[in-house]
């Protein structure tokens, strides 16, 4: 019973700061810890950098050992007590005894590939392919950024969603007693009340449905950190945020089509698909090796034991003459593939142009949108306080209060939902030029407040 209290604490101590809240750079560091989409991208990257490794070990020296260990026995039938001998008069058995004997041998050979282009593409592809892995695991850190950001701001959103249902729901609860009290009193009519209760009915939907979306923001954001979500930091009210730079958006579609991850690693492909033709087309290409070997032979042979070295250095080649035109095949396999990797690259390229306008389209549309509710927001107030105002001189009807408070929370939920889009098409843009960093959340962590 100690294990689950102690994790528990331990969990605990970790989002304790001052105010008890954590941070989106603490938030950060738990998923690089706890993240298993970012693990795997780890561990495969980590797989990726034996790939050369790998890939050389066929241009080097292949040593290996051979040997074996036979006993023979044989019987004669004639000539008993005969000596029989070779044409060297070498005596090999005597007639009509049983004559056997152990042969050990061990063979010690080196094959040094002096040339074979087949081998020398793969190790080509090998680094080739270990530069991928580590493009793809760049990417990989990119995107836990972005979907760190991404969850953090859906539960900060989804906040101030409940919040300002919560605090419509107190406004309406109030205008629902004034209406009853004035029904009572005669100053006012049935239909205030029943508009009352109807807008105080549909917030306490809301208000469910805003519970609700906060734990299934809560339950993504913890699926990346791997514990539950504590308390988090929230945005200052009235923050500055600030264009992207460059402000001009081709730049930014340049770095995308050049620099963005996908593309180095489609990129990477091609050149990866171009060697594999070659590779495949040396199946028509002869092969030539170093051959070193030393054979020891040792015989007990009842007859004649004996012991034999055998040195031998040489060069070994093959030529090939016909397949079954499964080379022709291969190769005309691998051009169609070469077509797919080049046709995966230019949409990997219009793909980073598109994210990277849209994320510069966002982040100046967010701008603009965040500067027109905040002028919304004040409006708003203005608003509500008129529509009060009317209310207790008999101007207005409770109706017009209720809207003008639910005018007011909207705006205002709005506005902190711009704010939020707004920083997270910042990030994009950056993911999209393969630029964004882990020193890019600094700034976006300086916006933030204890709560």
């Amino acid at each position: 019973m100690q294990k689950p209290l102690i994790a528990v604490l331990l969990a605990g101590a970790f989002f304790t700061l001052d105010a008890g809240a954590a941070d989106l750079l603490q938030v950060y560091q738990q998923a690089l810890a706890n993240d298993a989409t970012y693990a795997s991208a780890r561990a495969s990257a980590a797989a990726g950098r034996e790939r050369s490794v790998q890939g050389r070990a066929g241009l080097l020296p292949n040593v290996g050992i051979s040997g074996g260990i036979s006993r023979a026995k044989s019987d004669t039938s004639s000539g008993i007590g005969q000596v029989i001998t070779d044409p060297n008069g070498v005596p090999t058995s005597v007639a009509g005894n049983n004559t056997f004997g152990t042969t050990k041998d061990y063979t010690i050979a080196l094959t040094q590939p002096l040339f074979r282009w087949d081998l020398w593409q793969t190790y080509e592809q090998s680094k080739l392919q270990q530069a991928i892995t580590e493009a793809q695991f760049a990417q990989a850190q990119q995107d836990l950024i972005t979907r760190v950001a991404q969850a953090y701001f859906d539960v900060l959103s989804s906040q101030d969603t409940l919040a300002s249902t919560r605090a419509q729901k107190v406004a309406t609860t109030e205008q629902l007693a004034s209406a009853k009290r004035n029904f009572e009193v005669g100053t006012q009519t049935i239909t205030d009340t029943h508009e009352a209760q109807a807008a105080y009915d549909l917030v306490v939907s809301q208000e469910l449905a805003a519970v609700n979306d906060l734990e299934n923001k809560k339950t993504a954001l913890q699926a990346i950190i791997g514990t539950p979500p504590a308390a988090l930091a929230i945005l200052r009210p009235g923050v500055t945020l600030k264009a992207p730079e460059p402000v001009n958006v081709d730049q930014w579609v340049s770095a995308a089509e050049n620099q963005n991850y996908a593309v180095t690693a489609a990129q990477l492909s091609v050149e990866v698909a171009r060697r594999e033709i070659s590779r495949q087309r040396a199946g028509h290409y002869p092969t030539l090796d170093l051959t070193v070997a030393s054979t020891h032979t040792d015989s007990s042979h009842t007859i004649q034991p004996y012991k034999n070295t055998t040195n031998s250095i040489g060069i070994q080649y093959n030529i090939p003459i016909f397949s079954g035109f499964a080379v022709t095949s291969r190769v005309r396999e691998s051009i169609a593939l070469e077509d797919k990797a080049r046709n995966d690259l230019e949409a990997n390229r219009r793909n980073a142009a598109l994210t990277a306008r849209q994320s510069f389209l966002g982040v100046n549309t967010g701008l603009a949108q965040v500067k027109a509710l905040e002028a919304a927001e004040v409006s708003s107030n203005s608003a509500l306080e008129s529509n009060k105002l009317g209310y207790q001189v008999g101007v207005r009807i409770n109706i017009d209060v209720l809207n003008a408070q639910r005018q007011l929370y909207q705006t205002q939920t709005d506005l902190a939902r711009a704010r939020y889009n707004t920083i997270l098409s910042g990030l994009r843009l950056k993911a999209a030029a393969g630029s964004l960093r882990e020193e890019d959340l600094q700034p976006v962590n300086a916006l933030l407040q204890q709560p």
